[in-house]
């Protein structure tokens, strides 16, 4: 039997607003400033149009986080190392921050906790809707 077979999918909650000082420090400790600023930042450098905004936290059940915007529905990304150009949902576009934020912090800080968020949000990312456009933004 392959143990793909017996994996659950994973699950997404949204970070409630009374609990949302508390999600950054237990996943990051240390570097959790650095994680969201890296996170800020690489959308910034993916996006023309962005300029900041009010994220949303999203918590994994297999131990993941990754932050989405919530001030526009879409976001038109960028990204010269790859060469993709596409629209992306906020939620996608949150997951590609996510992912390359998470990605430096953690060839800055080189922490098993950082790679490991970085895995597990690139496994949820798997099976989302957007997987194809996010997967062709990191690659």
């Amino acid at each position: 039997m392959s143990t793909q077979a017996t994996l659950s999918p994973i699950e997404c909650r949204r970070v409630p607003v009374r609990l949302r000082m508390s999600v950054l420090p237990r996943h990051f400790d240390r570097q959790m400033l650095n994680v969201e600023r890296n996170i800020m930042n690489a959308l910034r450098e993916l996006c023309d149009s962005y300029n900041g905004g009010y994220w949303e936290y999203y918590e994994l059940s297999n131990g993941g986080f990754y932050m989405a915007p919530n001030d526009q529905d879409a976001f038109c990304l960028s990204c010269q190392g790859n060469g993709y150009e596409g629209e992306l949902s906020a939620d996608a576009a949150g997951i590609v921050a996510s992912l390359f934020g998470l990605c430096r912090a953690a060839n800055t800080f080189q922490t098993d906790n950082l790679i490991n968020h970085y895995h597990w949000l690139r496994d949820f990312a798997l099976a989302h809707a957007e997987a194809d456009a996010i997967f062709a933004a990191i690659d």
